[in-house]
This record gives C-alpha cells, sequence and structure tokens, in this order.
C-alpha cells in the first residue's frame, strides 16, 4: 500500500491510515473494522473497499481468517422510502435471508493470551459488560477479565438507534435515565472519544385520545422527579419538527433535555479506559461452562481454556439465557428481533428523536446527517434472529412517510437487525441467580444501551463495597416467583 493518506473506502473517506490504526487497537478483522472505521457502510457497501482493505490487513498481518468479507446489509442498491412505502407488508414475510453469524465462520485471533484466574470475570462485550469494567477499575477493582464472542459492540450494543431519554413511567427508570443523560454529557471529554451526544430531545406522537391520556398521566410523574416534559398541541409540535403531518396526531410529549448519541464510540470508550485502568478486554472467546463448588462458581470454561475466578457477571444480553443455562441457572428472558435501517444524509433538519405511540415507529437524524430509525413488529416470534426482512422496509417506510411526507424521496442505504432482552415485566434482572457469585446484569428489553452509564456506576458501586441501590434488591430473578412484578411499558421500537 502507499500512502497511509490514500482513500480505501471513497464512500465514507476512509484511509489507510484509518485501517492501521483500528489494527493498532486490536480490530483485526474485517467485521470489525468495518464497525470501528466506518468503511463499507457507504452508497456501495463495501463492493469497491473491501478488497483493498483485506489486502492492507493483510499487509499488517491479519490472518486469512480475519479478512472473511464483512457482512454486506440490504437493499443492494439505493432504494426511496416512497418506493418501499408502496409494497404491501402483509404480503411479505418475516422471514429474512440467510441467516447473519455474530462471528465470521474462521474465528480471528483473539486479543489476547486467556488469563488464568481473575478477581471478576464478566461475561459479554457490550454496553453493561465494558461499562461494569470501566466502573469496577475506577472504584479499585482492576483485576478484571472481560470474555467477548466476537468483538466489542457485535451484539444490540452496536445496532441501536442510540436513544437516552428520561420520559419514562416509573420513577427508578426517570432516575436511572437522567443519571445517564449526565454521564453522556461530560463522557466524550472524560474517555477522549467523541460520542457524537445530542441534547436534541423525544418528541413522542399521540395518535389517539388512548395516547393523549398516557402523555399527560407520564407528564405530571415527569414533572415530580424534575423532568421537563411537556404536552405540546399539533401546531405547537410543528414548531419543534415542522415536517410532520399535523393531522396524524392529537397532542405530542416533548422533553427537550432527552438525547441521542452515536453508540459504537460508548462501548469503545468504555472499552479503551478500562483496559488502560487494567482490565482485560479478551475477544473471540466463547464461554462453554462453567466450575462449581457449592453455592459458588470457581472458573468459567471457554473454547480456549478456563479462568479461575471470584465473581461472574452474566452481561450478553440477548444471550444471558444461554449462558446462564451453562450454570445451571434458567432465565425468562426471550430474545426478540428488532430491525432499525439508514437513510442517504441530509441537511440538518431534525433535532429530536420522534417516536409515534402505537405503532413502535422511532427516528432521528445522526451527526452526519442519516435518518436512523426503527419499527416493532407486533407479529415477531422470539428467537436470536438478526436477519433483515423487505417486510420490515415496507412498514416503517408506510409510517415514516405518513408521519413526516417529505421523507418519501429519501433512499434507504442499508438496514439491520439486533435482538431485545425481554423480560416478562420489562425490567432487568439484576444480582445473584443460582450461584451466590453469579450476578445477572440483563434483561434491559430496547433500552439497555441508555441505562448502562447509571446501572454499571451503581452495580461497580454494590461490587466494592457500597450499599446496595434499591434495583439490586426489587429486579432480582426471584420476584417472578414471588410474584412482586410492577412492569415498564412506554417501550418503543
Amino acid at each position: 500500500m502507499g500512502s497511509s493518506k490514500a482513500f480505501l473506502c471513497a464512500c465514507e473517506d476512509v484511509t489507510a491510515e484509518d485501517v492501521q490504526r483500528a489494527f493498532a487497537r486490536g480490530y483485526r478483522d474485517l467485521e470489525s473494522v468495518k464497525r470501528y472505521t466506518g468503511m463499507g457502510t457507504g452508497p456501495c457497501q463495501g463492493k469497491t473497499c473491501l478488497a483493498l482493505a483485506a489486502r492492507e490487513l493483510l499487509r499488517l498481518g491479519a490472518t486469512p481468517g480475519e479478512v472473511a468479507p464483512f457482512t454486506v446489509r440490504p437493499p443492494l442498491h439505493p432504494t426511496s422510502l416512497g418506493a418501499l412505502a408502496s409494497l404491501d407488508p402483509e404480503a411479505l414475510p418475516l422471514e429474512g435471508g440467510a441467516p447473519v453469524p455474530l462471528a465470521p465462520a474462521v474465528t480471528p485471533r483473539p486479543s489476547m493470551p486467556l488469563p488464568a484466574r481473575a478477581k471478576v470475570v464478566i461475561i459479554g462485550g457490550g454496553i453493561m459488560g465494558v461499562g461494569l469494567a470501566y466502573n469496577l477499575c475506577r472504584r479499585g477493582i482492576t483485576d478484571v477479565v472481560l470474555l467477548e464472542r466476537a468483538y466489542v459492540n457485535a451484539g444490540a450494543s452496536g445496532r441501536n438507534g442510540g436513544g437516552v431519554r428520561a420520559q419514562w413511567t416509573t420513577p427508578t427508570m426517570i432516575r436511572l435515565a437522567r443519571r445517564s443523560l449526565e454521564i453522556g454529557e461530560h463522557f466524550a471529554s472524560e474517555m477522549g472519544i467523541n460520542v457524537w451526544f445530542r441534547r436534541g430531545g423525544y418528541l413522542f406522537l399521540a395518535p389517539t385520545r388512548e395516547h393523549v391520556e398516557r402523555i399527560e398521566k407520564n407528564a405530571v410523574l415527569h414533572a415530580r422527579h424534575g423532568v421537563r416534559t411537556r404536552i405540546l398541541t399539533p401546531a405547537e409540535a410543528l414548531e419543534v419538527v415542522p415536517q410532520l403531518d399535523s393531522s396524524r396526531f392529537l397532542a405530542a410529549s416533548w422533553n427537550p433535555d432527552d438525547a441521542v448519541v452515536f453508540p459504537w464510540p460508548f462501548a469503545w470508550g468504555y472499552a479503551s479506559r478500562a483496559e488502560a485502568l487494567g482490565a482485560k478486554v479478551v475477544t473471540f472467546t466463547r464461554v462453554t461452562g462453567f466450575e462449581s463448588t457449592g453455592k459458588r462458581i470457581t472458573a468459567v470454561v471457554t473454547d480456549r481454556g478456563r479462568i479461575a475466578c471470584e465473581t461472574v457477571v452474566n452481561a450478553c444480553g440477548a444471550w444471558s439465557r444461554e449462558v446462564a443455562a451453562l450454570a445451571g441457572v434458567k432465565l425468562p428472558n426471550e430474545p426478540e428481533r428488532h430491525e432499525i435501517l439508514v437513510t442517504e444524509p441530509q441537511k440538518p433538519w431534525l433535532q429530536p428523536l420522534v417516536s409515534v405511540l402505537g405503532s413502535g415507529l422511532y427516528f432521528s437524524q445522526s451527526g452526519r446527517g442519516e435518518i436512523v430509525g426503527g419499527l416493532g413488529d407486533p407479529d415477531e416470534p422470539s428467537g436470536l434472529d438478526t436477519r433483515s426482512t423487505l417486510r420490515f422496509l415496507a412498514r416503517f417506510s408506510r409510517a415514516i412517510t405518513a408521519a413526516v411526507p417529505i421523507t418519501a424521496g429519501l433512499q434507504v442505504m442499508r438496514q439491520w437487525a439486533g435482538c431485545y432482552d425481554v423480560t416478562p415485566d420489562n425490567n432487568p434482572i439484576l444480582g445473584a441467580a443460582g450461584h451466590d457469585n453469579f450476578l445477572q446484569l440483563s434483561g434491559f428489553v430496547g433500552h439497555g444501551f441508555m441505562m448502562a452509564p447509571a446501572v454499571t456506576e451503581l452495580m461497580a458501586g454494590w461490587m466494592a463495597g457500597d450499599p446496595p441501590d434499591e434495583i439490586f434488591q426489587r429486579f432480582t430473578l426471584d420476584r417472578f416467583a414471588r410474584g412482586d412484578v410492577k412492569g415498564e411499558d412506554f417501550i418503543i421500537g
């Protein structure tokens, strides 16, 4: 390769130097380099840059397994939302194409040798796992090993819309979200990585009288807890987003302090700072079992050997049930696919994240100008499925063009899917389960990313000797057996 300033990906302005920087930071395989640099996410979907990037990685010392082609996302060619909205969703199947593997068939090299022991082993390299690793190190617990079966951000943390909102229906969720917003506002300066944190607010549109009554009730609760939620008329909502079709809703709920961030660097920032403080982040290492004595786990067994430990934390999101089962613990968590897409970039016109109640539609504009959005499907079955569907494109396109007609001409650049980690009451499962030292950090449905900064800070404090926050007494696994279940129902996406 010639100059390190030479462009490998013209769509996203990714240079050889960018790839070299990613490689030096431990992102050695094409899929994670794609995440780290943005390479291959533009209009050509990697058709022109894939071979050039692979050649550069091989030159740097990557193995053939590490340059296995990354996943090309549909649609094959940019397609307008208007054209996709003309399709009949009910005539399209829920099933996607070929299954998308979490990791390449030929596993890339792990980031480091497997340590023989650790005080704390965290399983899962998403925002919960890396956030806890960092916060433990901040509290002086630095003998921490984090195990990830693929690469950091491979799961839901790298597949979400990046919203952080304080508009919830319970005081606990409001408190946690407000703390996460505080952390997010200072994250870039403290971690040395730009997460594009923007307090653009959340605007919830209420299309029926029932939805209006709901947001009015929520606004009263929000006011009691210091959240600046206002109920807007359609005319007032147009002052926030003039492009809305005001005939489609009766009122709106607006909190200008809610925010949107770019989720990938949030996890990278936590991981890199945790490593700088002494934690070890071990990638491409799969947990296959546990060793235990009495009521305590004594070692984590992986496909590369075992790690003796004092405490294990299950932070695997949609995979948490599978990992818990290896320890003989049955979690009620169910994975559920949720799809998302991104359009071509536009000049800035949308400040808040907009959501239409009832439909599950949400969308915002990224710092680069793209519209990023998703839409839940009431017919979606449970299961670990990250395939993309034409049905989603049709449903989303119909919903967004109805809410904002000017979006009909926007071109969809790519779509993907991730899995919510759903519990029966839409609240997390925290604390010990099955074994005295097997701690759960899962079940956050679709809001794990936004709650992680606050929750991992509290959990690290508790593990370091602080009195437990009420969430570690309230959200234990045994609440389901006790029947002490109070659900959170303000779920979107």
